[in-house]
């Protein structure tokens, strides 16, 4: 029986592990689903601790590398991503409010630019093109029609869903992984078992002896 080798164990391992980590985020996001409402607050003061932690190591870049010449482009920029990061974490339901306005209207023109290039360029996926563009249409005058009651559950929405389909291809890869390495790692045992230890050595008695005609032609 084939015996699994230190690195395929290794490897099995690590792909365990973002199998649980998908399970993790595959909850989370169902979770996420269902309280809406505290998936939109905790995803916007995630959002804006990521601006603040960023725009202090951006500024402290910046200051590192004062004798560039993008020191006070660089300043500039991460005084607004601490600026925005401030508000955001102060104030999560307005900026929730502003982010889930932009994202409709950003669904809205997305889907008017989709649908008037698909009857403009008439594609072999014209078909696909339309229903994209038709849904992101859609998709913006629902969120624009409710607002701003629906900044309380459209982002926390978005943020749970893509929570829910990136533990979803975490845990394919995890199984899948961990599917590939059982198969292949059997086979390069056997194989290695199978393989001789080392090429065989002709012995010196089976090598051929001179005859005494030749040793006599070689005298003479």
């Amino acid at each position: 029986m084939a015996v699994p080798t230190r690195e395929s164990r290794k490897l099995s391992r690590s792909f365990g592990r973002l199998t649980v980590l998908g399970a993790i985020l595959v909850v989370a996001g169902l979770i996420g689903l269902i309280y809406t409402g505290v998936a939109t607050l905790t995803s916007m003061l995630l959002f804006g601790w990521l601006l603040l932690v960023g725009g202090v190591v951006g500024l402290l870049h910046a200051i590192q590398s004062r004798g560039a010449n993008y020191f006070w482009l660089g300043v500039v920029v991460a005084a607004l991503n601490i600026a925005a990061g401030v508000v955001v974490i102060r104030r999560p339901e307005g900026s929730a409010e502003a982010l889930t306005m932009f994202a409709a209207l950003l669904f809205l023109t997305g889907g008017v630019f989709r649908l008037a290039g698909s009857v403009v360029v008439r594609g072999p996926q014209m078909g696909w093109t339309l229903v994209q563009g038709a849904f992101g249409v859609l998709l913006g005058i629902l969120v624009l029609g409710s607002w701003p009651s629906s900044s309380r559950y459209v982002i926390g929405c978005f943020f749970s869903l893509a929570l829910f389909f990136d533990g979803l291809g975490l845990i394919a890869l995890g199984l899948t992984g961990r599917r590939i390495v059982g198969l292949v790692a059997p086979a390069r045992s056997g194989a290695d078992a199978d393989a001789p230890d080392s090429v065989p050595q002709t012995p010196p008695q089976a090598m051929a002896k001179p005859s005494d005609g030749d040793q006599s032609g070689f005298e003479k």
